[in-house]
């Protein structure tokens, strides 16, 4: 009976340890998120969370979190509010995000929106990076919102500018200031 009580008394003591610890290093491990809290979210180490679905052999859907290799610039230990969600037109059983969704209007809208693009850092961050990966600057994308929409997004659809070989051209060089396409580097 005694030993009974001690290995209970044992085994609530070193869960309340465990529980102390993490909240005292505060870290967020994005294997320990729900499905409701995984998307947008960046782990202590400064990795993006990601959403990913099983099917199990039953046919019934399975969420798991995961720590993906996508770093986020100077952030860490966060997790979206609801409000940047709704603000940037996002949602929280995202799956995966795509440079794709730039090319939707209505996305864009709320993505350049005052509410997400001054409130929501993490995501704009995010998407900058995306749009980066297009050759495409976001600020620029979302200051053509309107009169230069149609350009902007025909330089998204055809991916812009062809990557400079291992030599410079000068021409290639100078048009990032001017418009929304900057070169890809080469490969390494």
């Amino acid at each position: 009976m005694a030993s009974k009580i001690s290995s209970r008394m044992v085994a609530i003591v070193v869960l309340a340890f465990s529980l102390l610890v993490q909240v005292t290093l505060g870290g967020i491990i994005c294997e320990d998120l729900g499905h409701d809290t995984c998307a947008f979210a960046v782990s202590s180490a400064g990795k993006r969370c990601v959403l990913e679905k099983h099917v199990k052999r039953t046919g019934e859907e399975a969420y798991t979190c995961k720590t993906s290799e996508i770093e986020a610039d100077k952030l860490n230990d966060h997790v979206e509010t609801d409000q940047c969600i709704q603000a940037c037109g996002l949602e929280r059983k995202c799956l995966g995000i795509s440079s794709d969704s730039l090319l939707e209007s209505n996305f864009r809208q709320k993505l350049c929106s005052t509410q997400c693009y001054k409130s929501c850092p993490n995501v704009i961050d995010l998407f900058f990076n995306l749009a980066a990966g297009e050759g495409v600057f976001l600020p620029k994308l979302c200051e053509a919102q309107g009169a230069n929409e149609r350009r902007g997004m025909a330089e998204i659809r055809s991916s812009g500018i062809v990557a400079p070989g291992p030599v410079k051209s000068e021409s290639l060089t100078a048009l990032p200031a001017a418009g929304l396409v900057a070169p890809a580097s080469a490969p390494h």
